[in-house]
């Protein structure tokens, strides 16, 4: 979870809404895993959709309200290690203006041929900092940021929804029968 996105997101709907993350066992065990334990009619099929990066969120917004804000909500950000090249990007050889001589020394660590001549960062042969479709190393995240390259995009999808009166599914994959079943 990017915190600062995510913080900022929640600041938004601060005062109409609560967000709740943590161990997906303890809140599933919260809500009910089954008829017989869980809380209020019908939580345990929210509590059989927590795994992986999944939290509850606690609102009086109406749903369509917050289907519209869950939708419009895509911040930009920095790629990290281990996510997928969105584009192919590529340095060719020549001076890098952007870079100051202090910067040679930490870009010749990152893996890139770069010299110094007159005082300023020269690239000695074309370098491709990463390959669309491909992960990110943690040197290419890096030079990436260094770069300003932003390939990241930061979004919260809603899974489910749950009131007293009915149950709903929103992720697509998910089937109403999948959850009553298991």
């Amino acid at each position: 979870m990017r915190n600062l996105k995510f913080k900022e997101f929640r600041e938004q709907l601060k005062t109409s809404s609560r967000f709740f993350l943590g161990s997906n066992k303890v809140m599933q065990i919260s809500l009910g895993r089954s008829d017989s334990d869980e809380v209020r009619p019908g939580l345990h099929k929210v509590s059989k959709l927590l795994h992986g990066n999944s939290g509850l969120f606690f609102t009086n917004l109406p749903k369509e309200e917050v289907i519209r804000l869950f939708e419009a909500y895509e911040e930009h950000d920095f790629a990290r290690t281990g996510s997928t090249a969105t584009e192919k990007v590529e340095l060719h050889e020549g001076p890098l203006d952007q870079f100051t001589h202090e910067m040679e020394p930490f870009l010749r660590k990152q893996g890139m041929p770069v010299r110094l001549n007159k005082g300023v960062v020269e690239l000695v042969s074309d370098f491709v900092i990463c390959e669309e479709g491909k992960a990110i190393s943690p040197e290419s995240a890096r030079i990436l940021r260094l770069l300003g390259v932003q390939m990241a995009t930061f979004r919260l999808h809603l899974i489910c929804r749950w009131s007293p009166e009915d149950f709903e599914v929103y992720k697509e994959g998910l089937e109403l029968s999948d959850i009553e079943s298991s």
